[in-house]
C-alpha cells in the first residue's frame, strides 16, 4: 500500500509522468533479519477495563515474537484511546508470527506519505451571508496535515467563548508554539521514529503551509482583504467561520507515516472532535490494512465523519485512492475563476499561458531556448531543452528568459541566472502553478510559435507580464489531476461521492514557507493559492460541519447522504434576499462533453451545503451495516469480532449482507465486456423533511438500461419514519465503458437525487 498527502505542492510536478504527487515505497531488503516499523492492527478496545494495561500486552506479544525480554526497545507506539494496536520495529519473520498471533486483525508497513477561499464558497451557492446555526461554535473539526500557523487573522479568537465542554483535548506546546486559543482550542504533533530537518518546527507549528491552507478553507474566520500579493482579493473565509479547530499534525518534509495518522485518529476520536478533515490518501486492496480506512472506521462508530480527498493521479480510470464506504471520497472541481499569464514578444505578438504569476516585467528581455544553452561541462546537456537539473550554460542564460519544453519548477533556471521562464508541453492546463520566478507554461502550439520567433530573428525578446483573473465559462467542471473512479475495492459502490471546489484556492499560509514552497524563493505571504483534492477535501469537510451545526444527533452516513443527494448534477438558481437586496448565485451542471467519465470523476455533483441542511430524505447506516456488509465481503467472525470488540458479532443467513444491500446513496452495477447483469438494490430512507409527505420515483437512464422501483411512491406520516424500497437494474451486454441515470424522489418540494451508474470492468 502506497500512501500520499493530496494537494499540489511545490515539492512534486504534476505532469511528469501525469502524476502530481509521486508514490514512494519504503525500500525492500532482502534480509530477512532488518527491520522496518510496521503497524500492528488489533481492532477494537478490551471492553474489560484493562486498557490501561494495554501496552504491557503489546509488549508481551513482541516479546513472545521476538523471542527477547529486550523487545520493548522495539515497541514505538501502542494505540489505546480509540482502538487497540501498535507500532513495531519488526523483521519479516516477526510480521508473519504476529500475523497469526490471536487478538491480530493485521500488520502492514508503516508506509510514507508526500503532501498530495474568497470566491470558492459563493461559486458553489454558500455566500457569506448564508443563515448559521446558533450552535456552529460548538462544532470541532480535527485537521489531519502539516500542522498550523496560529497567528493567521483567520485563526484570530475574538468573539469565541471556552471551547465546549465535550473537549476533551490539549495543547501539546514548544518554545516556538507557546499556547492554543479559544479558536484553535487543540494541537498535537507525531513523528514516531522519523527525524527531523533542522529547519522544521518540533510542535504543531506548520513549516509547509498545507495544514494551514487546509484548516482554513473548513473553519477560517472572515478576513476581508485578503490576497496574494494582489490576486485573488476580496474576503478570505472558512466554511464554518465560528467553529473550533483542533490539529493533528503528521506531516514533516520527509513525508507523512501511517503510523501517526493512525495516533492521530487515536487521538482525535478520543477528544471530541465532530468532523474529521483527511486531506491525505493512498491505496490498499484490503480494508484494514490503510491507517485511514481504520481511523475513518472507528470514527464512523463514535458518530464522526470522516472526509478525504480522493487522490491526484486523475486522468485515467480506476486511479481514486481512499474508497472506504465508511468515509466521504472528495473530487476536486474548478470555480469560473482562472489564472493566466501572457506574454508579449519584441514583435508585439501576445501568447496567453496559466501561471500565478505576482511579478511584474517593467521592460523586454533577451529570450533564449534552453537547447541552445547547453551546459556541455556538465554532463546533463542532452537535458537542456528541459531545463533539467545542471543542463544549463549560466554565461548564456543570465539574464535572459529561458524557453523550456516541459514543466519544472525552475530551479535551474534561476541557478543560471534567468530572469524568467516559459514552458511548453501538451498536458491539461485546468490549473494554475506558481513559480519562484516569472513564468508562463504554454501548450506546445504557441510555445512553438515563440520558438519560430526565436529563430526569425537575432536579437528576440520578450516580457512574461503579471497574471490576471478570467473567469472560466467551462466551470464547474473535474480538473484534470483529479483522481478517477471506479472503486478497485468494491466494484458496485461508486466512488468519489462528490465533489467540491479544488482549483485556484486562495487561504491561509505559513510564513515559515514561501510562496513557490521553494527554498530559492524569497516571498513570503500569508494567504496562498492552491489547487488540488487536498483543497476540495476541506470544502467538504466545512459543508459536513455546517451540516452537523444544524442536526448535532445525524450520524456520520446521514450527514454524507444529505451531501451526495443534494450534490447538483442539474442547473441551479439560488437566490438569497438581504436587506431587500436580491443576490443571485448561479450554479451550473457538471459537463458530459468535459467529463466524459461521468460520475467516475464527480460523484454525485457538485457539493451545495445550503440544500444539504433539508435534503428531505437521507439514506442512514450504521456500525451494523458496515458489518453485514463485511460479512458479504468475506471477513471472519473472527476478524469482524476484533474490529467490533463484539464477541457476539458472526456472519449468518441473516446477516451477510451484499453490497447492493448496503445503504448507499448511488447505485453502481459493474459488468464484463458485452455480458447483461440483472441487480437488485435494497434501500432504506429516512423522513428527515416534511411530516406528513408522499414521494413519488422518477428514474431517467439512458436507452437500454431498465430500472424497476418497487414501490413507486413513499407516504410518510412522521419525522424519523422510515421506508424501505427495492431497485431492480437490468444493464444490457455494454460495449461501452459507462452510461450512468438518476433515480429521484420527489415529494413536489425536495429532490432526493442518486446516480446510477453501470461500467465494464
Amino acid at each position: 500500500m502506497a500512501l500520499l498527502l493530496v494537494g499540489i505542492m511545490a515539492s512534486s510536478l504534476p505532469w511528469l509522468g501525469f502524476i502530481i504527487c509521486t508514490l514512494q515505497f519504503i525500500s525492500c531488503q532482502s534480509s530477512l533479519d532488518v527491520r522496518k516499523t510496521y503497524i500492528v492492527y488489533m481492532g477494537e478496545l478490551p471492553k474489560d477495563g484493562m486498557i490501561s494495561s494495554q501496552s504491557l500486552v503489546h509488549t508481551s506479544m513482541l516479546q513472545e515474537a521476538i523471542g527477547s525480554s529486550s523487545s520493548s526497545e522495539y515497541l514505538l507506539h501502542s494505540y489505546k484511546n480509540s482502538f487497540n494496536g501498535f507500532v513495531a520495529k519488526l523483521t519479516e519473520e516477526e510480521v508473519k508470527k504476529l500475523s497469526n498471533m490471536e487478538g491480530v486483525v493485521s500488520v502492514f508497513p508503516n508506509e510514507k506519505m508526500h503532501l498530495y477561499t474568497t470566491k470558492s464558497w459563493d461559486f458553489i451557492g454558500f455566500p457569506q451571508e448564508v443563515e448559521r446555526s446558533n450552535t456552529e461554535s460548538d462544532i470541532i473539526v480535527g485537521i489531519i496535515d502539516s500542522g498550523i500557523w496560529p497567528e493567521s487573522a483567520s485563526f484570530i479568537d475574538k468573539g469565541f467563548g471556552q471551547p465546549p465542554q465535550k473537549w476533551k483535548g490539549t495543547c501539546q506546546t514548544s518554545s516556538n508554539f507557546t499556547s492554543c486559543n479559544n479558536k484553535i482550542i487543540g494541537a498535537r504533533y507525531y513523528h514516531t521514529g522519523a527525524k527531523l530537518d533542522p529547519n522544521e518546527f518540533d510542535s504543531p507549528r506548520d513549516s509547509d503551509g498545507h495544514g494551514t491552507h487546509t484548516a482554513s478553507i473548513v473553519a477560517g474566520g472572515l478576513v476581508s482583504g485578503a490576497s496574494l500579493l494582489g490576486l485573488a482579493s476580496g474576503t478570505a473565509r472558512g466554511g464554518v467561520p465560528s467553529a473550533r479547530i483542533a490539529v493533528y499534525k503528521v506531516c514533516w518534509s520527509k513525508g507523512c507515516y501511517g503510523a501517526d495518522v493512525l495516533a492521530a485518529f487515536d487521538d482525535a476520536i478520543a477528544h471530541g472532535v465532530d468532523i474529521i478533515s483527511v486531506s491525505l490518501g493512498g491505496y490498499s486492496p484490503y480494508y484494514f490494512e490503510n491507517p485511514i480506512s481504520i481511523g475513518a472506521f472507528h470514527a464512523m462508530k463514535k458518530g464522526i465523519l470522516t472526509s478525504t480527498a480522493v487522490g491526484n493521479y486523475g486522468y485515467d480510470r480506476a486511479t481514486i485512492t481512499n474508497l472506504w464506504p465508511w468515509s466521504l471520497s472528495v473530487a476536486a472541481s474548478t470555480t469560473d475563476r482562472k489564472f493566466v499569464t501572457k506574454v508579449k514578444l519584441g514583435n508585439n505578438q501576445v501568447y496567453e499561458g496559466v501561471s500565478i504569476n505576482t511579478f511584474k516585467m517593467n521592460v523586454m528581455y533577451p529570450i533564449i531556448h534552453a537547447r541552445d544553452a547547453q551546459n556541455t561541462a556538465g554532463g546533463a546537456s542532452q537535458y537542456a531543452s528541459l531545463c533539467d537539473d545542471n543542463s544549463l550554460n549560466k554565461s548564456l542564460i543570465n539574464g535572459k528568459i529561458v524557453l523550456c519544453d516541459a514543466l519544472n519548477w525552475g530551479k535551474e533556471a534561476t541557478a543560471a541566472g534567468a530572469v524568467g521562464m516559459i514552458m511548453r508541453d501538451e498536458a491539461p492546463k485546468d490549473f494554475s502553478l506558481s513559480f519562484s520566478l516569472p513564468a508562463s507554461y504554454m501548450d506546445w502550439s504557441n510555445g512553438t510559435e515563440i520558438d519560430q520567433y526565436l529563430n526569425s530573428t537575432s536579437k528576440p525578446t520578450a516580457n512574461i507580464q503579471r497574471s490576471i483573473e478570467v473567469k472560466d465559462e467551462l466551470a464547474p467542471f473535474i480538473v484534470s489531476f483529479s483522481s478517477r473512479g471506479p472503486n478497485l475495492i468494491t466494484r458496485d459502490i461508486l466512488k468519489p461521492d462528490l465533489s467540491a471546489p479544488g482549483v485556484n484556492i486562495l487561504a491561509a499560509w505559513s510564513e515559515a514557507s514561501t510562496v513557490s514552497e521553494k527554498k530559492w524563493d524569497t516571498r513570503v505571504v500569508p494567504y496562498n493559492i492552491m489547487s488540488g483534492t487536498s483543497m476540495a477535501c476541506p470544502h467538504a469537510s466545512g459543508a459536513a460541519a455546517y451540516v452537523k451545526s444544524f442536526h448535532p444527533t445525524w450520524s456520520p452516513s446521514a450527514i454524507k447522504s444529505a451531501l451526495m443527494t443534494t450534490g447538483i448534477g442539474f442547473i441551479s438558481f439560488v437566490t438569497i434576499h438581504i436587506e431587500q437586496e436580491s443576490l443571485h448565485y448561479i450554479t451550473s451542471p457538471m459537463k458530459s462533453e468535459i467529463n466524459t467519465d461521468l460520475e467516475f470523476a464527480y460523484g454525485s455533483g457538485q457539493l451545495d451545503p445550503v440544500k444539504a441542511t433539508n435534503p428531505g430524505l437521507v439514506y442512514d447506516a450504521n456500525e451494523t451495516d458496515y458489518i453485514n456488509f463485511l460479512c458479504g465481503e468475506g471477513f471472519s467472525n473472527k476478524k469482524l469480532q476484533l474490529i467490533t470488540g463484539d464477541t457476539n458479532s458472526s456472519c449468518s443467513a441473516d446477516t451477510n449482507g451484499t453490497v447492493w444491500a448496503l445503504n448507499y446513496p448511488s447505485f453502481a452495477v459493474s459488468t464484463k465486456y458485452k455480458v447483461g447483469v440483472t441487480r437488485n438494490f435494497t434501500r432504506t430512507v429516512t423522513n428527515v423533511g416534511t411530516p406528513a409527505s408522499t414521494y413519488k420515483i422518477n428514474v431517467n437512464v439512458p436507452a437500454g438500461i431498465s430500472v424497476e422501483v418497487k414501490p413507486s411512491v413513499l407516504s410518510f406520516k412522521s419525522l424519523g419514519q422510515k421506508k424501505t424500497f427495492s431497485v431492480i437494474v437490468m444493464v444490457p451486454a455494454l460495449d461501452t465503458g459507462i452510461i450512468s441515470g438518476t433515480l429521484v424522489w420527489s415529494d413536489g418540494v425536495y429532490q432526493v437525487r442518486s446516480p446510477i451508474v453501470a461500467y465494464l470492468y
